[in-house]
């Protein structure tokens, strides 16, 4: 017995099949009055033109679609203040848990020269923004944040292991920002 769609799948099989429309006459009919705007021939019957105009207009009401579409998709709703701060807290207890796994005994935590890397994904800037402290969006790149204002964003850093009690070293933690949201940590630890 073959089996049978249910109704959801149906529609969404209809809608998708709409979209999918290449308007291609609409595409040749632009690429030939763009190549040349000044000689493109003019249809001398009315219902030639009607139709070549139905399909532009098809054809942009499409685009103007898609295009809301991808803009509505990627702008992150705006968070109420309770949920910012779920949303940084949540973040800063992950790199917290993260970077203090890695601080493990190693021979060169005795120079102070261990290092560390924790790697995370925050969709929304404004959140990484108001982790770190900055006031908004990150506007950079890359930045070197002193090891004591990182501390005091993503919390008090230390391990023991063996007979030593490891904490961060060096002047500065690195961090890296991705558009896409990608973030890195890194820096160095010792005893």
């Amino acid at each position: 017995m073959p089996a049978q769609k249910r109704k959801s799948d149906a529609e969404e099989a209809s809608s998708s099949k709409k979209s999918r429309t290449s308007h291609s006459s609409a595409k040749a009919l632009i690429k030939t009055i763009l190549a040349h705007p000044d000689t493109y021939p003019i249809p001398d019957d009315d219902e030639d033109i009607r139709q070549s105009l139905v399909e532009l207009a098809q054809y942009a009401k499409e685009l103007e679609q898609n295009l809301q579409q991808r803009e509505a998709g990627s702008t992150p709703k705006a968070m109420s203040a309770d949920q910012l701060a779920a949303a940084v807290e949540k973040i800063r207890k992950a790199a917290n848990s993260g970077i203090k796994k890695q601080m493990t005994w190693k021979p060169s935590c005795k120079a102070g020269t261990a290092k560390w890397s924790y790697d995370g994904v925050c969709a929304d800037p404004v959140v990484f923004g108001t982790m770190l402290g900055l006031g908004g969006p990150p506007t950079w790149k890359m930045h070197k944040m002193p090891i004591d204002d990182f501390e005091t964003r993503i919390g008090h850093l230390d391990a023991s292991a063996r007979y030593s009690h490891l904490y961060l070293k060096g002047p500065h933690v690195n961090i890296r920002w991705s558009d896409s949201g990608e973030f890195k940590f890194s820096g160095t630890y010792g005893a």
